[in-house]
């Protein structure tokens, strides 16, 4: 149990979860007060101790269930398990049907249950879906492994393709539709009642896929240990997850993470704005103050700031190459938006657009996306980037509107495919902000590399930041101070 908990804590530090020393002392000492025997309990007791964020969350239960994976039947209750089926076939003494047990083989096992055919276990399959009977939920899936996984032992994976061969024979979708249709109230139930049917049905069909992967996991487990797996299954936190390649659903589940961001960056500018500077000198209440020490004006008064609220302007790249930052940027755009007194938003690629409006009568961001890609939003010529000449046009167009109030942030990897980057407007533009950011999505050995002029863009700007994840979003944010 302690080298499960010591490798668990060592792969979860190796993907940047922070865990303390004295959490981990904390997690040896709880489990001297818990009932090993009882998983659950166990999971609950460790997830409390080392997990401090929600994002951490699915990190630690895959680490977990591969460290403290239980032994085949383990997780059975064996009169649950000898009770016969819905369809009258008898269970087996551990929820594992009579099957091998072996780590990838083809044999369907021994037992009654086990000499059925795909067809047939199908309906039991069914019928444990609509029981909601987990027991035969998790031996079935072992039976759809132990046929259709072919797991190859020694073979250094991650495990997602035998899944994905064992739910392909099972066909969850369909499994679904037969729930539906075979649903004795599903020509009764209309609205409400229906799709809360729908949503338990899509639940049990989870629980299996969820069932498969356990399987799966647990005999590549036993093949090759815990460690070596968690090896190959090693993924990116979501703050880690690079914006340039992640994922139409990482994208997505950025979106928790960028409101609190937002909050904390209005903050943090409207509070550099109010300390920036203390107000004008109070000559009259200095001299006045200064009667008590013989008219010699030991501590000056000054009069209360009264700052201005800040407003932001942010120009995002939304070419090509920076497509899934675009998805991004967007999205803080959208989000930015509720934080200041006054948020304009502009895209381009080698023309610029303000798109203010849009995303403040869009219902939110994807509604937001459609129509700024519907329009062409940011595109002058050839839809290929030209930095030097979307400033230009933001110059013309706006420059005056930039005021010693406005913050400006720049979203984009300065890469301008060779025409002139029209540097002297960015200098223009830092003359006449209070702030200007820039946030490359690129790596910083990338810069200046190809087409890529930042170092010629750096030096008017109040700051240039690698900005590549979500991690190094929070950075720059807990920067402004």
């Amino acid at each position: 149990m302690l080298a499960a908990l010591e490798g668990m804590i060592t792969e979860l530090r190796q993907i940047g979860v922070p865990i303390s020393l004295s959490e981990k002392i904390d997690a040896v000492r709880s489990l001297n007060h818990l009932p090993l025997a009882d998983r659950d309990a166990v999971k609950s007791a460790l997830r409390a101790v080392l997990v401090k964020s929600h994002d951490h969350e699915l990190a630690f239960d895959a680490l977990f269930d591969l460290y403290f994976s239980p032994a085949t039947g383990a997780e059975q209750d064996p009169e649950q398990a000898s009770q016969p089926s819905a369809d009258g076939q008898p269970g087996t003494a551990n929820g594992r049907p009579g099957g091998s047990g072996g780590s990838g083989g083809s044999g369907s096992g021994g037992g009654s249950i086990g000499s059925l055919d795909d067809a047939a276990l199908t309906e039991l399959l069914l019928a444990a879906l609509r029981d909601g009977n987990d027991v035969m939920l998790r031996a079935i899936a072992a039976m759809f492994v132990d046929r259709h996984a072919a797991i190859e032992p020694g073979r250094p994976v991650a495990g997602t393709y035998y899944v994905f061969r064992t739910l392909r024979a099972v066909d969850p979708d369909r499994l679904l539709a037969r729930l539906v249709d075979g649903s004795e109230q599903a020509a009764d139930d209309t609205g409400l009642l229906r799709r809360l049917q729908l949503e338990g049905y899509e639940a049990q069909v989870q629980r299996f896929r969820l069932a498969v992967e356990a399987e799966v996991r647990r005999r590549l487990v036993d093949d090759r240990g815990a460690a070596a797996v968690a090896r190959t299954l090693r993924r990116p936190l979501p703050e880690d997850v690079d914006f340039l390649t992640s994922s139409r659903e990482q994208i997505v589940a950025m979106r928790s993470v960028i409101d609190p961001l937002t909050r904390r960056l209005a903050g943090r500018l409207a509070a550099k704005r109010r300390h920036r500077r203390r107000g004008a000198l109070d000559f009259r209440r200095t001299i006045r103050e200064s009667l008590s020490s013989g008219g010699v004006p030991v501590e000056p008064v000054f009069r209360k700031p009264r700052p201005s609220k800040p407003e932001l302007f942010v120009l995002a790249d939304i070419s090509g190459s920076v497509s899934t930052f675009a998805a991004f940027t967007l999205q803080l755009m959208f989000a930015l938006r509720s934080q200041f007194s006054r948020v304009r938003s502009f895209v381009f690629v080698d023309g610029i657009d303000e798109v203010t409006d849009v995303l403040q009568k869009a219902p939110d961001v994807i509604d937001a996306t459609r129509h700024i890609n519907a329009t062409g939003s940011g595109v002058w010529l050839d839809g290929r980037s030209d930095y030097g000449h979307a400033l230009e046009s933001f110059w013309d167009q706006w420059g005056e509107q930039v005021r010693r109030r406005t913050t400006v942030i720049v979203l984009g990897d300065a890469r301008t495919n060779y025409h002139d980057p029209a540097e002297r407007v960015l200098k223009a533009v830092q003359a006449r902000a209070a702030h200007l950011f820039w946030l490359n999505p690129e790596p910083k050995a990338a810069w200046d590399s190809g087409d890529s002029v930042m170092a010629r863009y750096q030096p008017y700007c109040d700051a240039v930041h690698e900005c590549r994840n979500i991690r190094q979003l929070r950075h720059f944010v807990e920067e402004l101070d």
